[in-house]
């Protein structure tokens, strides 16, 4: 057998092998890649080992091998899945708490392989830089809430950014759960008891609105409701019984009486049905809304009838994980004959970003890369001590991208497609090079309006009443979480009867607050459009022109307070009239030459050329 050439061979076959052991999973696959680690079917990708193997390397991969074995060999999907919460803050610190319990309880027969997840940890720390955040705030709470639990079940000492998160947080944490947490030891070998004391934490540190139902209520007493059924028929028996006695006494008045009886409760039945089916018949959208609905920051002549049956739902709560994955297979069928278009994309796209993200230096330091321009002054003059430069981050890894996709029926086809695979390509890339990027949609609930129209009709059709559908905001992907779980939500973009109409204005205008208020310095909305808002309902009893003038002032309030910057692709459609940045494409073949040089242009430094770029991309492209 021919030997490896790779020095870097040998340690990856060694760490896949005890990984393997560590896991229980004797069949699992284990690769190296610059992808983000995670753990996929049968898969296991952990961090490339170049083949210098440089210490930080070496140790990076070690760790998140560890860690992940852990995962697979102590955690149940089914359990975790079964108490998890609904809302995104609650199942954050879940998602926190649960992997620190795996991690904990692994490290309990192998303390070796808690030292390689702290070596993990202090470099995803660094990375980070917690070691430099200020205030709480500047770390999220979930992170510190799974320092904090890990050191309390392990008592190590946490790495050094780590350990000034988890002091940041301890106060606020300690105070509100620290009874809690003081229980954590003893639940870990339990994932249900463990699962249950999460849920207790969160509801503490304040996330108890988000839990969603306690999965350990019981659904009804049904001993109550059998001792009622019991006394009922002891009292009808009773009832026959004096029944019987009467007619043995009198059998001509006795009939008569029956026969009263009976018509009467004939009468009282036919009555009781119709109140019943009175109260059946009678459409939910009649009850009035609870509050009137809010005015729009962007339009105060712009007004909504009723905001009660609106929603903002996951991807994941409107298809079960089955189906999903099944339509995520569907959308990667209509990716394949585009598969190298697409890597040519990411790839060319990742270069250009990557290339900015250092671009400068810092010169005449006292340690640093040894500044060779500057060797001649060291041969001149031996006395002159040498000079060395560092490389100056840009603000370009602090930013956050949202892509705020149409999920209209006119979209259906080969446009929701391009769109899905535009946020596929994106969010990935973007992953690679440290920005964070959210994935939203946008569609009503009903055709040709919903309930708030039934509860207009109702009302007596008031004149110009406003919007008049039921919105549906949907969270595909948000901007914390990894590409890897929440991969599959985009392929609900393929499910039939999900895409119905489109009232871009509100959308846009959620998919803004939601945006501002990051934490990053840097925040980009781009939408990807097929044209015009349009909603029967809504324009049927409104101006033609309602839907349109008011996504064109939020488009205008969203440039006038510029703390987010704003670009649109159009699919198959111009929507240059809307937006001042914009490109319009017609097939996924053209994402590369018009996605890349919109988005490239956005962090290139030099205003000059960055305007100058978008300015053209404001032309219609194919």
């Amino acid at each position: 057998m021919k030997n490896s050439d790779n020095p870097a061979d040998p340690f990856k076959k060694a760490l896949t092998e005890a990984t393997r052991a560590l896991s229980g999973e004797h069949e699992l696959n284990v690769t190296f890649s610059a992808d983000p680690s995670g753990v996929a079917g049968d898969t296991m990708r952990l961090p490339q080992v170049s083949r210098r193997m440089s210490r930080d390397e070496v140790l990076l991969a070690r760790g998140t091998a560890d860690a992940l074995a852990m995962k697979l060999r102590h955690h149940d999907a089914a359990t975790h899945s079964r108490y998890a919460p609904a809302g995104p803050m609650a199942r954050e610190l879940y998602e926190a708490l649960e992997t620190a319990r795996c991690e904990a309880l692994g490290a309990r027969d192998m303390p070796g392989a808690l030292s390689n997840i702290d070596a993990r940890i202090g470099v995803e720390a660094e990375k980070k830089g917690y070691s430099q955040i200020k205030a709480p705030a500047d770390a999220p709470l979930s992170v510190a809430a799974g320092y904090l639990l890990r050191q309390a079940a392990t008592g190590r000492a946490l790495p050094a950014g780590a350990q000034h998160v988890a002091d940041l947080w301890r106060p606020f944490v300690e105070q509100q759960a620290g009874g809690a947490l003081a229980d954590a030891d003893a639940a870990l070998a339990d994932q249900a008891s463990f699962a249950r004391l999460s849920r207790r934490i969160i509801s503490d540190l304040g996330y108890g609105d988000q839990l969603g139902e306690d999965p350990d209520e019981p659904e009804e007493d049904e001993g109550d409701e059998n001792a009622e059924q019991d006394e009922e028929a002891g009292d009808n028996q009773a009832r026959d019984q004096d029944d019987s006695e009467d007619a043995e006494a009198s059998p001509e008045r006795s009939q008569e009486q029956t026969q009263d009886e009976r018509q009467a409760q004939v009468s009282m039945d036919d009555s009781s049905d119709e109140e019943f089916a009175d109260e059946a018949e009678m459409p939910e959208a009649e009850m009035p809304p609870d509050q009137p609905p809010p005015v729009s920051e962007a339009s105060a002549e712009y007004k909504v009838f009723s905001q009660a049956w609106d929603e903002e739902i996951r991807a994941e709560d409107l298809a079960d994980p089955a189906e999903l994955e099944r339509l995520r297979a569907y959308l990667d069928k209509q990716l394949e004959p585009l598969r190298g278009a697409v890597s040519r994309l990411a790839n060319k796209l990742q270069r250009r970003l990557q290339a900015q993200q250092n671009r400068s230096w810092e010169f005449d330091k006292e340690e640093g890369v040894l500044d060779a321009g500057r060797l001649a002054r060291v041969v001149a003059n031996p006395t002159t001590p040498l000079s060395f430069k560092v490389e100056k981050d840009t603000e370009f890894r602090d930013t956050v991208v949202t892509l705020l996709i149409d999920n209209s029926g006119s979209m259906r086809g080969r446009p929701i497609s391009i769109a899905a695979i535009c946020a596929d390509v994106l969010a990935r890339t973007l992953e690679r090079c440290s920005v964070k990027v959210e994935i939203l949609g946008f569609t009503t609930r009903a055709w040709k309006g919903g309930q708030a129209r039934e509860a207009w009709l109702a009302g007596g059709r008031p004149a110009q009443p406003g919007r008049l559908n039921d919105l549906r905001h949907i969270i595909y992907k948000p901007a914390d979480a990894p590409w890897r779980r929440v991969r599959p939500n985009l392929g609900l973009m393929m499910k039939e009867g999900l895409l119905k109409e489109n009232i871009d204005g509100e959308a846009l205008e959620w998919a803004h607050r939601r945006l501002v208020k990051r934490a990053e310095a840097r925040k980009i909305l781009m939408v990807i459009s097929d044209g015009a808002p349009v909603d029967d309902s809504t324009l049927s009893v409104n101006p033609a022109n309602y839907l349109e003038k008011h996504l064109r002032d939020v488009i205008a309030m969203v440039e006038k307070k510029r703390a987010v910057e704003l670009l649109a692709i159009g699919i198959g459609h111009d929507v240059t009239r809307y937006y001042g940045r914009a490109v319009t494409i017609t097939d996924a073949e053209q994402l590369a030459g018009a996605i890349t040089e919109q988005l490239a242009a956005l962090f290139d430094a030099d205003p000059r050329k960055r305007a100058r770029v978008l300015g053209m991309g404001s032309m219609r492209r194919g």
